[in-house]
């Protein structure tokens, strides 16, 4: 994995309650390419650029959740500092057909990609608006090809969009290449203890999942299936910031990712306590569950 090891001092504190497994940090992470100067970069950009506090949608875009649902997230990639160079090479196709019946997001980099990170379009947890008691944030990522690097989290804006999450404040992510978990690490991150620590492949579909009812819990699956133990505890617990899902890339890769626009492969995440859109635009206590958005689980369209 690429990385550079940054300074200990971080440029702020952790949440209140947050907890991780007890595995110790690696100094190295699988490769050794990032080069220091980004590493420096971004904790001088994380000690001048103070995470945004939490807003108000435009009312364009609560129309657009009210009409496209889940579909209405997407993928974009934010430019923090014009000054530096270019790092993202590729493509994103939001709202493109995915395997199922509906649409996701898809993404292609080239191998001159550099270590960048896309961010979601709109938040996966709006701090102004309506929080559950129950259910949770979640979304899936399945490769089509994996050349380079692919890492899965989430964080708070701004964030360096040349470094990957997981890697500074307010992020955390799952590393694919060597299946290690991050939060706030800028060094070789923990061991996750996920799937033994084999790196996932063509067709593997990894997600990543918020628990409201467990105290801030950040899980993620693999194929379907809640991998354990989770990945952080406490996460998030702070008033006042938004919540963007972040998703790595260095080199060649090809990858689709899916906020609801189409079946998961996670079962419980088809439910609607587990909704991006019961939670992101509703300032007060939502409607009624409309259980027709999509067909029953049972009823998925078999996948070639």
């Amino acid at each position: 994995m690429s990385w550079f090891r940054g300074r200990s001092r971080r440029p702020s504190p952790p949440p209140p309650q947050w907890t991780s497994a007890p595995e110790s940090s690696h100094t190295y992470g699988l490769l050794n390419e990032a080069p220091a100067e980004d590493c420096e970069r971004a904790e001088k950009f994380c000690q001048v650029n103070t995470p945004e506090t939490a807003r108000l949608l435009p009312s364009s875009d609560i129309d657009r959740i009210a009409t496209e649902k889940c579909a209405a997230w997407g993928l974009e990639l934010l430019h923090t500092d014009d000054s530096y160079r270019e790092t993202f090479k590729g493509e994103i196709h939001n709202q493109t057909k995915s395997r199922g019946t509906g649409v996701a997001t898809k993404v292609v980099s080239y191998a001159t990609c550099k270590d960048c990170c896309l961010f979601s379009n709109l938040p996966l947890m709006a701090s102004l608006y309506y929080r559950p008691q129950d259910g949770g944030v979640y979304f899936e990522l399945t490769i089509q090809e994996m050349q380079g690097i692919i890492a899965i989290g989430t964080t708070c804006r701004p964030y360096p969009h040349y470094r990957l999450p997981g890697w500074h404040r307010l992020s955390a992510a799952l590393h694919l290449d060597d299946m290690c978990k991050f939060y706030e690490n800028p060094d070789g991150g923990q061991d996750s203890g996920f799937c033994g620590g084999r790196s996932p492949g063509i067709g593997d579909t990894i997600g990543c999942g918020y628990e409201f009812t467990a105290g801030g819990t950040m899980f993620f699956t693999f194929n379907g299936e809640r991998l354990v133990p989770d990945a952080f505890k406490g996460l998030y617990l702070r008033d006042g910031h938004d919540v963007y899902a972040a998703i790595g890339i260095d080199g060649e890769n090809e990858f689709t990712v899916n906020f609801g626009g189409d079946f998961f492969m996670w079962q419980p995440a088809n439910e609607w306590s587990w909704r991006l859109n019961r939670h992101v635009g509703q300032l007060s206590a939502p409607p009624a569950p409309i259980f027709e958005e999509l067909p029953a689980y049972t009823l998925r369209p078999s996948q070639s």
